[in-house]
């Protein structure tokens, strides 16, 4: 599924076209998609293709387009605390942007079927940990992800606030992943070729929303001889954070607040870099898709936007004006900006405190930037 945005030059202008598309809403979503680039996500070679809006899969990696992830991130109403259950988890690039929401004391889970894509997914959160600044701005949630599939998950795990599957369920396993949410709780899962996102109301009772037209590949369902026993999935323990690990937080949390204070009372913090001029492009949803091969064929498509050529060429001539006028004083703003940018504050003030080398290497994730 994919091709409902243009595509951008960048991760931040893939997010500019998501929200114009209204496929993100919510300023807590539009932030967990700026602070992890899509791109890192994909294999040397492919970045190209990253902020396009359709899907990517190689070998056995693979990624839902963008506005899928978003139609997902926004049905799911996440809060901080919620435990989160990902099926069919992939590179993580999902569960690492919920983690950013649910924050650290929330539940990161994801099931996997193949065993090299979880490896790749743990690496790939291993360098958003240690290389991104993005990271130092959240309180994260960190995944743990493990090889299973998610059809065998054992009978008497626990249920969780939210649950998303990312494969397509067919309806005899509809009640399977139901039984695994939580009362009050919300799942998002592709069935009969919709994007269906089903609340529990109580005990045997649930409310059921369609979201959008799609089409994934199915479950893989295990094959195996007549009396062999399923390989059972155990989901992870819900740990308890050890009192160590809540110093960290909470020091981390106490600093990053000290240094917002500081900012307001610079006058620095409501700073924001202006966006550059992009060239307006018509946007149009497209209603579904269908998989051949390792491509994405875009089915019957309706335009939601009427073209106005003259309205364009008019905005067009406007914003160069404008640009014109002001083009210097802008230049200036941005340059000063970037540089506040550049800063990480919160890594900054925890190597300025007067702890051992091993203590601040501890508080900072032993970080490498």
């Amino acid at each position: 599924m994919g091709g409902a945005v243009s595509a951008g030059e960048d991760n931040d202008d893939l997010i500019d076209n998501l929200k114009e598309a209204q496929y993100i809403r919510t300023e807590k979503v539009e932030q967990a998609f700026r602070a992890i680039d899509r791109g890192d996500y994909y294999l040397d070679g492919y970045r190209d293709s990253a902020y396009k809006d359709l899907a990517w899969k190689h070998g056995n990696i693979h990624l839902s387009a963008p506005c899928i992830y978003s139609e997902v991130m926004e049905a799911l109403k996440l809060q901080p605390g919620l435990s989160f259950l990902n099926l069919g988890s992939g590179t993580g690039y999902l569960s690492t942007m919920v983690g950013l929401i649910i924050g650290p004391f929330g539940v990161n889970h994801g099931v996997e079927l193949h065993k090299d894509v979880v490896e790749y997914a743990r690496r790939k959160l291993d360098d958003f940990i240690k290389n991104s600044d993005s990271f130092d701005k959240f309180e994260f949630c960190e995944p743990v992800f493990q090889v299973g599939n998610c059809l065998e998950i054992s009978t008497d795990s626990h249920q969780y606030d939210r649950i998303y599957c990312g494969a397509g369920v067919q309806k005899d396993h509809e009640n399977y992943m139901k039984v695994l949410l939580k009362i009050g709780g919300i799942l998002v899962m592709p069935i009969e070729d919709q994007l269906t996102q089903i609340t529990r109301t109580g005990q045997c009772t649930w409310e059921s929303k369609n979201i959008l037209a799609v089409s994934f590949a199915p479950l893989v369902q295990q094959s195996r001889a007549d009396g062999e026993k399923p390989e059972t999935v155990h989901l992870p323990p819900l740990a308890v954070r050890g009192l160590q690990e809540l110093c960290r937080i909470y020091i981390r949390r106490t600093l990053r607040s000290l240094a917002s204070e500081d900012a307001h009372g610079r006058g620095t913090a409501q700073r924001v870099p202006q966006k550059r001029k992009r060239r307006r492009c018509r946007r149009r949803r497209i209603n579904t898709y269908v998989f051949v091969g390792n491509q994405l064929i875009p089915q019957m498509a309706e335009s939601e936007e009427e073209e106005h050529p003259e309205e364009e060429h008019k905005e067009a001539a406007a914003a160069a004006q404008e640009e014109e006028a002001g083009g210097e004083e802008e230049e200036r703003d941005l340059g000063d900006i970037e540089l506040l940018k550049q800063v990480n504050v919160l890594r900054d003030q925890i190597m300025a405190l007067p702890l051992p080398e091993s203590l601040k290497a501890y508080l900072l994730y032993y970080r490498e930037k």
